[in-house]
């Protein structure tokens, strides 16, 4: 547990009394590659943070084509933000990619957390506007940039998951199809 511990003592400091009623809240679940954590179409109870492996957040359009949102690896946090907080039926899968080991803080007890250690309150904002930021940086790198650009960009930010991540996954990330893709980085690669 003391992965989820450092991700939270980077924003704010808990006493050990917080810190086990914290981990009193939290469950640790082991998950074999392709397990589907989350359905699109269900109402999100829980989100996740991941110990060890890999995990990914997509949607499948009418035309049964996936678009990934976003990755999850080590120390990082992910969940259907939109039926988390809404608690209405949301729109996307979060799949496991690798074997991995994953804490789940079910809503109930994230609530209960809010009201019984105020700091904690403060640590999932932040991870909130974090996230925010991100995804608006994302939006404007997809309306503004080259998909070239795009994957240089990726590929500084997550250097981790360019080996981990099945090169069709990432074409998603950015935008474009894997046959696309794959002759982008051919050219790339000749450069």
């Amino acid at each position: 547990m003391a992965l989820i511990l450092d991700n939270i003592s980077k924003i704010v400091s808990l006493s050990k009394e917080e810190e086990q009623f914290f981990l009193s809240k939290i469950e640790t679940q082991q998950y074999k590659a392709k397990t589907i954590l989350h359905n699109a179409g269900e109402i999100c109870k829980q989100s996740y943070f991941v110990n060890s492996g890999l995990l990914r957040s997509f949607n499948i359009n009418d035309n049964i084509v996936e678009h990934v949102l976003h990755f999850a690896c080590e120390g990082w946090w992910i969940g259907d933000m939109y039926s988390l907080l809404s608690q209405k039926p949301g729109n996307l899968f979060i799949e496991v990619l690798e074997d991995s080991e994953v804490v789940l803080l079910s809503k109930e007890n994230q609530e209960q957390l809010y009201f019984e250690i105020p700091k904690l309150e403060r640590f999932f904002r932040i991870l909130t506007e974090n996230s925010l930021v991100a995804h608006q940086e994302r939006l404007m790198d997809n309306l503004s940039l080259s998909a070239e650009d795009r994957f240089e960009k990726f590929c500084k930010r997550y250097p981790t998951l360019i080996q981990r991540v099945p090169q069709k996954q990432i074409a998603s990330y950015i935008g474009v199809t894997p046959e696309f893709f794959s002759k982008m980085k051919s050219r790339l690669l000749k450069k």
